[in-house]
């Protein structure tokens, strides 16, 4: 199970999931549609807010599994500070 993990773990978190497939096999995932709305500032934004949901829920919900959304989550805010492209970077600079 750890290579699983750490199999998963280098791949970008726009190409996994956590908790199913629901997603994953959209042609366009929902935060991709976000991240292409909003501005960088406000993705980030909605990153952190969601990270911080998971975490906050997960003794009373969801368990380890929130834990795992959370870090995919963070997981893409640490691509984006590392200097991953946003799908809005196509706006004028």
């Amino acid at each position: 199970m750890k290579h699983t993990i750490e199999k998963e773990m280098n791949m970008a978190a726009e190409k996994r999931q956590v908790g199913g497939e629901h997603y994953i096999t959209k042609h366009v995932q929902p935060w991709q549609a976000m991240e292409s709305w909003m501005s960088k500032e406000q993705f980030v934004g909605f990153l952190r807010g969601n990270a911080i949901k998971y975490l906050a829920r997960c003794d009373d919900k969801g368990g380890i599994l929130d834990l795992k959304k959370a870090r995919h989550y963070l997981d893409r805010l640490i691509e984006l500070q590392e200097g991953a492209p946003i799908y809005n970077d196509r706006e004028t600079k």
